[in-house]
């Protein structure tokens, strides 16, 4: 039986969550507040946790920032506010995927199996160390580096990088990228791919060489040999 935290002040949210949750076969707990919250995502294991930005004491985006430096637990971050920004933010701090309030629980559940699905599929003996020029992605550590030094990269980010690693001059649409990186049930919109790239790019690229992940105007991304 998976294990589902929520964390999310509004109770009635939580007991509907719950309810259904239940009703789907999942063990579910919940934390009404961001630190309590943050105790219990560490305490315990945890296959999945639900998580609200707005909380009191500690915000999700903070909450998740500290569980990421611990732990790789799949996060669904529950929230109303749905600007560009809060999206950037919200997955830039390590959520897997972004929902709005108010939502379908059926288009939640969905969500929810979207990620177990990847997750399982990375869980499959394909493990490699890719190499692109002097850039090297150890999937298994999860570990990238440019000439031997270590970059530090998000969670995200890592996962960008390495669609483009596997498919060296394979040009990306921003919908492919979506689908590959985000899910393709994500709401994230295209534009986010984009500001991800530009992240990857300040974290690679070397002042006055051409980026290593090139822009193809009107189609995408790619990462030419």
């Amino acid at each position: 039986m998976k294990r589902i935290l929520i964390i999310e002040d509004e109770k009635s949210l939580v007991r509907f969550i719950q309810l259904e949750l239940e009703h789907e076969q999942f063990y579910v707990k919940a934390a009404y507040d961001g630190s309590s919250g943050l105790q219990l995502a560490l305490a315990e294991e945890w296959d999945m946790i639900l998580l609200d930005i707005m909380l009191p004491h500690m915000d999700g985006v903070e909450v998740c920032r500290r569980l990421r430096i611990v732990k790789n637990t799949p996060v669904i971050m529950l929230t109303a506010r749905d600007g560009l920004e809060d999206r950037v933010q919200g997955l830039d701090s390590g959520a897997d995927d972004y929902i709005a309030k108010p939502f379908d629980i059926e288009e939640l559940l969905a969500r929810m199996r979207a990620i177990f699905r990847r997750i399982e599929l990375q869980d499959q003996p394909n493990r490699a160390v890719l190499t692109f020029r002097d850039i090297t992605v150890d999937l298994d550590a999860r570990v990238a580096a440019r000439g031997g030094t270590p970059i530090e990269l998000t969670k995200r980010e890592f996962d960008l990088l390495a669609v483009f690693m596997k498919h060296p001059n394979l040009v990306q649409t921003r919908d492919m990228l979506l689908d590959l990186v985000w899910g393709y049930d994500s709401q994230v919109e295209t534009n986010v791919v984009d500001v991800y790239v530009r992240y990857l790019r300040n974290k690679l690229d070397s002042a006055g060489e051409e980026s290593v992940i090139q822009t193809v105007r009107g189609m995408g991304y790619v990462m030419r040999t």
